[in-house]
């Protein structure tokens, strides 16, 4: 289905990647990287300009508004094959399922709010010595990247910036252990955990191996969602002595490639772990949520230019009205200027922002930082 464009693409001199490359390393662009994260899924069924429009996912909308391209690549370094979802009882108001992760999940019939989790497949070490040889195989088949297709896919002359998924060294541990699950683990079984992030590494390694020698990649990402307004779940020493080094064994191959912007997805407040991330090789946060943590020129302004940021974009802002939104968007203009920062909803956008709202802040940001 074509896609209707709501709104036009920036005016711009530069191609969508070499802006990208060259507002990340802090040299002059013809104008800001223009793109966002998304939206809930209750947008697609509560916005009328979706409805209207037959949008109904996070791509479509990119394209629908227009927006910057921006791709990734990934591969399977994850537990396959799943868990089969299905459902183990249903009762009255609720359903209990295990769903694909292993975990055993108490459902709200007709209701989208999180499940309450009860019980995870992997407690004990012998657990997950039974998870890891069945889901867990090196050289399981759907693990070999099919190289000639993704270039196909993503040309050498391509104008869009590119990046490859590094994966989750933790976070993806945290779905499968549930957040209680994984704070008890580092403490009852901390052996268990560490073996686990490095099977993780090793198939996130095997991954890059096949890949990085075709691809001239422009970001890497990923995805650590571990902490949470009080900060990470896991004790900063535990992340600093297991985590931290295979995020070293990642960078490396990823610097022999020339690839020096790396981003991670983890919301909350990660400044416990910030210095680790960065010793890492993570030297960008995305899409940096505000009101668990700080606003983004806090740590700009602490860390320089080690650190960028993209995101950022307070949400509640967005939800208060156009002068709420004027005033938040003055507050990081500074920082569009600066370079190694790209502005957008600090995470996807909730349905409670009207459109009336959202449409000024794209249209303001485009005023603000779109070509003159």
């Amino acid at each position: 289905m074509a896609i209707k464009h709501i709104r036009s693409k920036w005016n711009g001199t530069m191609t969508d990647r070499e802006r990208f490359n060259r507002q990340m390393h802090y040299k002059s662009v013809d104008r800001c990287f223009n793109m966002e994260f998304g939206y809930w899924d209750e947008n697609f069924d509560l916005w009328d300009i979706f409805v209207d429009n037959g949008i109904r996912s996070n791509e479509q909308a990119a394209e629908f508004f227009s927006f910057d391209r921006f791709e990734i690549v990934g591969g399977v370094c994850d537990l396959h094959p799943t868990f089969e979802e299905k459902v183990i009882e249903d009762r009255e108001r609720t359903v209990i399922m295990q769903n694909t992760d292993g975990l055993l999940a108490e459902v709200t019939k007709g209701s989208a709010s999180i499940p309450h989790y009860m019980k995870s497949s992997i407690v004990t070490p012998e657990d997950w010595k039974r998870v890891k040889e069945e889901k867990f195989v090196r050289n399981d088949p759907a693990r070999k990247v099919d190289i000639a297709a993704l270039k196909q896919k993503h040309p050498a002359d391509r104008d869009y910036a590119l990046g490859v998924d590094c994966g989750s060294m933790i976070g993806r541990i945290r779905d499968m252990l549930t957040f209680e699950g994984t704070a008890y683990a580092c403490y009852d079984y901390p052996d268990m955990v560490e073996d686990m992030v490095e099977t993780r590494c090793v198939l996130i390694e095997d991954f890059l191996d096949q890949v990085l020698p075709h691809f001239d990649f422009d970001f890497a990402s990923g995805w650590e969602d571990i902490c949470y307004k009080n900060g990470p779940i896991v004790s900063v020493n535990f992340f600093k002595e297991v985590v931290m080094p295979r995020y070293k064994r990642i960078n490396k191959k990823l610097k022999e490639y020339g690839i020096d912007v790396w981003y991670t997805d983890c919301d909350g407040d990660v400044r416990p772990i910030l210095p680790y991330l960065l010793e890492g090789g993570i030297n960008c946060l995305f899409p940096y949520e505000v009101n668990s943590c700080a606003h983004p020129a806090e740590l700009l302004d602490e860390y320089g230019r080690d650190l960028m940021i993209m995101g950022g974009i307070d949400k509640m802002q967005l939800k208060a009205g156009k002068d709420a939104i004027k005033d938040y968007l003055k507050s990081v203009e500074r920082l569009v200027a600066r370079g190694g920062y790209i502005p957008f909803c600090d995470h996807r956008c909730p349905p409670d922002v009207s459109v009336e709202n959202y449409l000024y802040y794209l249209d303001l940001k485009e005023k603000m930082f779109g070509m003159k």
